[in-house]
């Protein structure tokens, strides 16, 4: 299994209930597959540009290991939410 991080950014408006159960969702994904090592709660943060017209999102980041094909998976669902504003998985050395 490799390690990887993963830093995903919701919109401001998002209830926190739907915040939640969307990065529980995102979660399962990779528990499934592998194990979660770090989950930081980032919180409402100021965006060095707007997108979208916001200028803050709530961030999330996290870390774990998995298999490569898991990472197509967290991909396709984070943007099929529409709860997620942008996400990101990067791959950590060894």
């Amino acid at each position: 299994m490799r390690k990887y991080e993963a830093i995903v950014m919701f919109y401001p408006t998002v209830e926190e209930e739907k915040r939640v159960a969307a990065f529980e969702r995102l979660k399962k994904i990779i528990s499934d597959n592998g194990n979660i090592t770090n989950v930081d709660e980032w919180g409402m943060r100021k965006l060095a540009y707007e997108i979208e017209y916001n200028k803050e999102a709530f961030y999330y980041l996290v870390e774990f290991e998995t298999e490569a094909e898991v990472i197509k998976e967290f991909d396709r669902v984070a943007r099929i939410l529409e709860s997620v504003m942008r996400h990101m998985v990067v791959k950590l050395e060894d």
